[in-house]
């Protein structure tokens, strides 16, 4: 299995011997060794996965990469976490997954009305199985603790994954700065109940929901 670490926070190195990780596409900024880079289509699920997410919005161009040697990859200088699988599932936009183990199986799912909020559709990408991914953030990524004792709200320009025992309820007509007299229209939030992680980054992407 190709082995993940980081390089700084902002670029990926993965050693690879024989093995096989996928990447998003055009983000290899150096290597060494011998590689092979190979445009996936439906975001390395095939035909059907290519359907799938032109139905769906959520759009994913990968590359496969293969080798022997060491891989770096980067995009537009974006903060990268390594998350660990281990039979489970991650459950991340598409836009800030980077790379997954080649073993590892991605697909597409549905999540309710949270997705309406950032433009992408209603439905997220997900990752399966038992590797590594790395995901990337605007700023450094935090990792948010979920228990059934503490559930947690986020903002969904902010939210980047999740993973675990988790249920999300979309929640209309209130937002971070509604309390502080800063909204402007309607806004909305993310509330997950039960047990895992929430990654979010200190940084808020524009959504078509309203002023979050």
């Amino acid at each position: 299995m190709a082995t993940f670490r980081l390089q700084g926070s902002k670029v990926l190195a993965v050693d690879m011997t024989g093995d096989t990780v996928n990447a998003k596409n055009g983000s290899m900024v150096a290597y060494d060794g011998r590689m092979t880079f190979k445009k996936l289509s439906g975001g390395g699920e095939g035909l059907r996965g290519m359907v799938t997410r032109r139905l769906t919005g959520e759009q994913m161009t990968v590359m496969e990469v293969k080798g022997e040697g060491t891989c770096w990859f980067a995009d537009r200088a974006s903060e990268i976490s390594v998350v660990r699988l281990t039979g489970d599932t991650l459950y991340v936009e598409s836009s800030n997954l980077l790379c997954t183990d080649g073993g590892l199986r991605t697909g597409t799912t549905f999540t309710g009305l949270r997705g309406a909020s950032q433009g992408n559709g209603l439905f997220t990408t997900t990752v399966e199985g038992t590797g590594q991914a790395a995901i990337m953030s605007d700023g450094p990524a935090v990792v948010l603790r979920v228990t059934p004792q503490y559930p947690l709200s986020v903002d969904p320009g902010a939210y980047i994954a999740h993973q675990g025992s988790l249920r999300q309820d979309f929640q209309s007509g209130v937002t971070f700065r509604t309390f502080l007299g800063e909204g402007g229209g309607e806004a909305f939030q993310i509330r997950f109940e039960g047990d895992g992680l929430v990654y979010v980054q200190p940084s808020e992407r524009n959504t078509v929901g309203g002023d979050v």
